[in-house]
């Protein structure tokens, strides 16, 4: 059995305009359930930082049918903040055996 946790997703929401008629937005936390929080390998890790420059913290595993945007989004995973990056890799679902179809990399948010 794969163990999952549920993460916050950050988003933002549009609440207005501000006198100037730019929109004003509010942060939404999405709780999403299922994720896998898998950690990456030190190959991995090496990897990342020297093609991005990113420290790879995590690799998240979104569950299939999930809808949210995960692209340059904050993340909370046991109470820390991280910064996801790159893009979202997407699986067809029919083509995965598992619960889980897009992969997405984030690092620690300081």
């Amino acid at each position: 059995m794969i163990a999952t946790e549920t993460v916050k997703l950050i988003t933002h929401k549009q609440t207005g305009t501000d006198e100037f008629n730019a929109p004003i937005y509010e942060d939404v936390e999405i709780p999403v359930s299922g994720v896998v929080v898998g950690s990456p390998t030190f190959d991995q890790q090496v990897s990342e930082l020297n093609l991005t420059g990113k420290h790879l913290a995590f690799v998240l595993g979104i569950p299939k049918g999930d809808i949210n945007n995960w692209e340059d989004s904050t993340v909370i995973i046991r109470g820390k903040k991280f910064k996801t990056y790159g893009p979202t890799l997407e699986q067809t679902p029919a083509n995965v055996p598992l619960r889980w179809n897009k992969q997405v990399k984030v690092e620690l948010y300081e």
